[in-house]
């Protein structure tokens, strides 16, 4: 039979995350693979609780059709929380989504049109970077330090690329990397992207989780023209298989959004947003955080130890003050890709770096994440790790 598939689906590939993730599914690999939170941390038995309140309480209402906006509980008990760390919206700015990634996706759908200009963190989200290509867009790298994005390479890139549409940004506990945009650069890019007529696109599933450092608030907090597209989700706070996120953004961008969501899925699962919302009424979801950022903290602090005592000293890595992942940049000779293979075979697993860039650049960095291991095998895998790390660099430096 001939190919019917459209020209768009040469521009997707499978995940690379999702690949290894299958490849590191055997009980035996310690994986530092996916940015998978702690399931010993989710609220089971809270939930069985809340599960049947809901069904008593609203049992049919909570299995029927629902409105493509949202629960407007939850979107209220959403606007409270935004409210907390700097976003004053009014409900009607709020859709809830099926995960973050259905707003990154309805976010390319709404506003790529082929050729146009995305600029991004580099390295970024690879998840974000599978959705957008779909629309077929020009992918601009900008240069991150431990501060986050470089605004003066931010400036220059938006001088030479006047068709850019928007500025795509994880400005807390970034992924892949960990880092943080710091506030003065928060500021000044809402000045840039005023200047030069682009949106940003403000990407904010870490930001709960800080564990040391000051709290900074959204880019969105200083938006004054309603040209920040703020996405955030409960996966990471609360339960990734519900799969609930959502979107604020000025009325106009939530119209176009709630259309395009009518024709992909018609709404959000009803179930799942009634029962958070309950959750949320019957819980205090800080105390819940607060057990998350604490494991996630000793873990991340055995990680980074690991790598000090482990790993050889001619690498770079980054220190998170919150999130899930560590960032490592070897010698520019080490291909991440080849040592996740030599790693494997010694049942330690993580994501080589180079899927991270849109351009696909630097093949030398790969992504740990720390959030889904117990502190014991950390420390072992970290091991693993390090002597595979030590044999390969040793290689590297005998071959020059």
């Amino acid at each position: 039979m001939e190919n019917k598939f459209a020209e768009r689906t040469h521009l997707v590939k499978p995940s690379e995350t999702r690949e290894i993730l299958k490849v590191t599914e055997r009980p035996e690999v310690i994986s530092f693979a996916g940015g998978l939170p702690a399931p010993e941390l989710f609220p089971v038995e809270a939930l069985k609780d809340v599960c049947n309140v809901v069904l008593n309480e609203e049992g049919a209402a909570s299995l029927q059709y629902s409105t493509t906006e949202g629960y407007i509980p939850l979107r209220e008990a959403i606007c409270q929380r935004m409210k907390v760390i700097g976003i004053h919206s009014p409900l009607g700015n709020v859709l809830i989504t099926s995960g973050s990634q259905q707003a990154i996706d309805l976010t390319g759908r709404i506003f790529i049109n082929e050729g146009d200009t995305i600029i991004c963190e580099s390295p970024t989200y690879l998840a974000a970077i599978n959705a957008f290509k779909s629309y077929n867009p020009k992918f601009v790298e900008v240069a991150m330090d431990d501060e986050g994005m470089i605004m003066e390479k931010l400036e220059k890139q938006l001088q030479e690329h006047p068709n850019t549409k928007f500025i795509y940004t994880i400005p807390d506990f970034q992924n892949p990397t960990g880092r943080t945009l710091k506030l003065e650069r928060r500021k000044r890019m809402i000045e840039l992207a005023n200047q030069y007529d682009v949106l940003i696109v403000e990407d904010n599933p870490y930001g709960a989780i800080r564990f040391a450092g000051e709290a900074l608030p959204p880019v969105k907090h200083f938006d004054t023209e309603g040209r920040v597209i703020y996405i955030s989700t409960f996966s990471k706070i609360f339960a990734p298989g519900l799969r609930l996120g959502w979107i604020c953004a000025d009325e106009t961008f939530i119209e176009k959004y709630v259309a395009f969501k009518q024709t992909a899925d018609l709404h959000t699962d009803s179930f799942a947003q009634r029962i958070t919302a309950k959750y949320l009424e019957l819980n205090n979801i800080e105390e819940h955080i607060h057990k998350i950022k604490a494991v996630y903290k000793e873990r991340c602090t055995a990680m980074l130890s690991c790598i000090k005592e482990f790993f050889p000293k001619n690498i770079n890595y980054s220190l998170p003050e919150g999130g899930l992942f560590i960032w490592i940049e070897l010698p520019e000779s080490v291909d991440s890709g080849e040592l996740f293979v030599k790693c494997l075979e010694n049942n330690v697993a993580f994501v080589p770096g180079a899927p991270f860039f849109p351009n696909g650049t630097k093949k030398n960095t790969l992504r740990l994440n720390y959030s889904n291991m117990p502190k014991e095998k950390i420390i072992e895998g970290m091991k693993l790790m390090g002597e595979v790390l030590h044999r390969e660099l040793e290689k590297e430096t005998t071959l020059l």
